[in-house]
């Protein structure tokens, strides 16, 4: 069954370039000029993921984020022209899955669109996930590398198994803290930055070449589909 994308904005020519191309990719799309209208299209037809325009004529996009995000999980991408590192944490602090700037490729929004799509899993009941070299075992909690056991320490597999539950979305550096050490240590970005390093290491991924995380300069990190 084709997943249902629901674009809130208020340009009608991205409204129709967007629609185009999603539903030349199999999606159903409705659209919405208005946040209001946005909200009440959601709660009344769904949807499977959310491309959400800061730029609203009658709401800015920040709180058509914090209304929806009262009522719904559904996966939302952020659009706005604002590139500023501290815009996006705030933005993705409040419950945004995804941000792109513009102007953006509509293959790059489609990718992160089916990352999202195939996100959101409980990863706890998950199967045994294939990541390039990895096979993570949720249940188990244990990761194989090339066939061969890696040992992770409870906090490493801790920032593995919080990524993965999250996987397409960026994590701020905020809420990896808050998650892991707790409300107090959301400043020490030093722990983050060494627990990374390490995770990185044992699963034989680069920092300056990606393969399974990836960080956001200034805002946070995202597991890769590898």
């Amino acid at each position: 069954m084709s997943a249902r994308i629901l674009i809130i904005d208020d340009e009608v020519q991205i409204r129709r370039f967007l629609g185009i191309s999603l539903r030349a990719q199999d999606y159903i799309v409705s659209e919405a000029a208005t946040g209001q209208a946005g909200l009440a299209a959601l709660a009344t037809g769904g949807a499977d993921a959310v491309v959400l325009d800061l730029g609203l004529p009658d709401l800015d996009g920040r709180d058509v984020l914090r209304d929806l995000r009262t009522w719904s999980s559904v996966p939302v991408i952020v659009l706005s022209v604002r590139a500023q590192e501290g815009e996006k944490v705030a933005l993705l602090d409040a419950g945004a899955n995804d941000y792109l700037t513009k102007p953006f490729g509509v293959q790059e929004l489609a990718a992160r669109i089916r990352v999202l799509l195939r996100g959101g899993r409980d990863a706890d009941d998950a199967e045994p996930l294939e990541l390039g070299a990895l096979r993570i075992d949720t249940v188990r909690r244990s990761v194989l590398r090339n066939g061969e056991p890696v040992a992770l320490t409870r906090k490493e597999w801790a920032l593995l198994a919080l990524l993965l539950r999250h996987r397409g979305r960026v994590l701020t550096q905020s809420q990896l803290l808050r998650e892991l050490w707790g409300p107090t240590h959301t400043a020490d970005t030093h722990y983050l930055r060494i627990l990374v390093a390490k995770l990185r290491a044992k699963l034989g991924d680069d920092a300056a070449n990606p393969r399974y995380i990836a960080t956001e300069p200034g805002v946070g990190l995202r597991l890769l589909d590898a």
